[in-house]
C-alpha cells in the first residue's frame, strides 16, 4: 500500500494521459464528475482504435487474407484479456455486446424466455437502473410471473433480511446491481448468489458501476450472468460484455440471427455455431473490442486495487465536506467507508437541472435527473438528484472545485 502523498502524486500524473481533461469549459478548467455516465478515454485507447482503422480494418472470422486474420486475432485477444480481467473460467464465457443494456436484454430474451413460466417469481431491487429493471418487468408481464422488489435500509443500502424473505423456492431469477449508479452503495453479490442458489435460482448482475472501479472475480462472486459496459471503463462507446457460465450459455437460444452465428443454413432450418459466436450475430464492433482490450491493459497497469483505494480516499475527502453544507441532502450511506465514488444530492429547493447548469458555469460537469432509476427516485421521494461521480483521474482539487461550485450556486440563487 502506497502512502497517501505518493498515491496522490501518481494519480495526478495519470491526468496527463487524458486529452479531454486539458480543455476549458466556460473559460474554466474542466472538472469532469460524470464518469458514472461515461468515462473519459486515455490517449492509449484513442490511438489503439485509430491504429485499427489505419492498419488492419477488416471483418473478423470471414477472410483468409492477412488483414482479416489480424483483425480476428486482435478481436479474440481482447476477449482473452476480458476473461483474465474478470477471471472467467473460459474465454467462450465472454460474449461481446453493445453494452450492459444489450447484455441484460440478451439474458432476459434468451434465458428468461426459455426458463420462466407462469407462477414463477423474479426478484430485483429498488436501486436498479432501468436496464436491469425493464427487461424483467416486461418478461414478468409477458410470462405472467410475479416481480418482487427487495427493500432498502434507511441509509439506502440493500436490506439483506428482506432479500432472504423475498427470494423463495418460486424465485427463478435474481437481478441486482453490483454497485448503485445513484446511492453509492456496493452490494454483497457473493451473499446474494448464495441465497439465490439455495433456492435453485440464477443471479444476474449489472456490473456497469463496479467493473471500472474495483477488482471483480466472477468465479469468486459465483455470478451466473454478469454484464458491463466498456465506455464506463475507458473504452469506446458501443462495446460491452456479457459473462455467463458456460453450462447456462450452451443451453440458451440465440438472441439475434444472421451472419457468423450459424453453423449451417438450409432452406427450412438452421443450426447454430458454438460459444461464444452463437450470440454474436452480424458484423461486430471490432474497433470497440480492441479499444476495450487496450483499456484493460491500461487499468491493469495502474492496478485495480490501487484504483479502488485511491477512489476511497477521494470519497473520504469529499463526503464529510458535502455533509457539512447546510441545505445539502445526501442520498445513500453517510459513512464514507460504505459509500463508493458516486455521490447523489439535492440542494435546498433548487431543481437539479438548475444546479447542474450553475455548476457548468464553473466548469464542473455533473449529472442531473432521474439517472435512469425512476422507481428509485419515487422510493426516495424526489423527482431527480444531482450526481457527482468520481474516477481515478479525478483529484482532491476537483472535489474542492465542486465545493466552490456549490458555494457559488448558493450565492447566485441566494439560498
Amino acid at each position: 500500500m502506497k502512502g497517501s502523498w505518493q498515491m496522490d502524486k501518481k494519480f495526478q500524473k495519470i491526468r496527463d494521459d487524458f486529452p479531454i481533461l486539458k480543455q476549458r469549459i466556460n473559460d474554466e478548467p474542466l472538472v469532469y464528475l460524470d464518469s458514472a455516465a461515461t468515462s473519459q478515454k486515455p490517449q492509449a485507447v484513442i490511438d489503439a482504435v485509430a491504429d485499427y482503422y489505419q492498419t488492419i480494418n477488416a471483418n473478423t472470422h470471414r477472410s483468409v487474407y492477412t488483414l482479416g486474420q489480424q483483425a480476428t486475432d486482435q478481436y479474440e485477444l481482447a476477449r482473452k484479456k476480458i476473461q483474465n480481467f474478470i477471471n472467467a473460467q473460459f474465454s467462450k464465457e465472454v460474449i461481446f455486446t453493445k453494452g450492459t443494456t444489450d447484455s441484460l436484454n440478451l439474458v432476459a430474451s434468451s434465458y428468461g424466455e426459455d426458463n420462466i413460466q407462469a407462477g414463477d417469481e423474479i426478484v430485483i431491487t429498488y436501486m436498479e437502473h432501468h436496464s436491469n429493471l425493464i427487461p424483467w418487468q416486461q418478461l414478468a408481464i409477458k410470462k405472467h410471473v410475479v416481480l418482487k422488489y427487495i427493500e432498502l435500509t434507511s441509509d439506502g443500502q440493500l436490506d439483506m433480511t428482506d432479500a432472504v424473505n423475498k427470494i423463495t423456492d418460486k424465485t427463478k431469477i435474481v437481478a441486482v446491481a453490483h454497485a448503485s449508479n445513484v446511492l453509492g452503495v456496493t452490494n454483497d453479490i457473493k451473499k446474494l448468489a448464495q441465497i439465490a442458489h439455495s433456492h435453485n435460482a440464477v443471479i444476474v448482475v449489472d456490473g456497469a458501476q463496479a467493473v471500472p472501479h474495483q477488482p471483480v472475480d466472477v468465479q469468486e462472486l459465483n455470478a451466473d450472468f454478469y454484464a458491463f459496459s466498456g465506455h464506463k471503463m475507458l473504452s469506446p462507446m458501443g462495446i460491452g460484455v456479457l459473462y455467463g457460465k458456460k453450462e447456462l450459455l450452451e443451453q440458451m437460444s440465440p438472441y439475434q440471427f444472421g451472419g457468423e452465428m450459424i453453423n449451417s443454413v438450409e432452406k427450412f432450418n438452421s443450426t447454430w455455431s458454438e460459444l461464444p459466436w452463437k450470440f454474436e450475430a452480424g458484423t461486430q464492433n471490432v474497433s470497440g473490442a480492441i479499444g476495450l482490450g487496450k483499456a484493460i491493459d491500461y487499468l491493469n497497469n495502474v492496478g485495480m486495487e490501487e484504483i479502488a483505494e485511491y477512489e476511497q480516499e477521494l470519497v473520504d475527502y469529499a463526503l464529510p465536506r458535502l455533509l457539512n453544507i447546510k441545505g445539502l441532502t445526501i442520498y445513500g450511506p453517510h459513512d464514507s467507508h460504505n459509500h463508493n465514488a458516486v455521490i447523489s444530492f439535492n440542494f435546498n429547493n433548487l431543481h437539479p437541472h438548475d444546479v447542474a447548469t450553475a455548476f457548468d458555469m464553473d466548469g464542473v460537469a455533473v449529472r442531473a435527473g432521474h439517472h435512469c432509476a425512476q422507481p428509485l427516485m419515487k422510493y426516495l421521494g424526489v423527482v431527480a438528484t444531482v450526481r457527482a461521480s468520481f474516477y481515478f483521474y479525478n483529484t482532491k482539487a476537483d472535489v474542492d472545485k465542486l465545493l466552490q461550485a456549490i458555494a457559488d450556486t448558493k450565492e447566485f440563487f441566494r439560498v
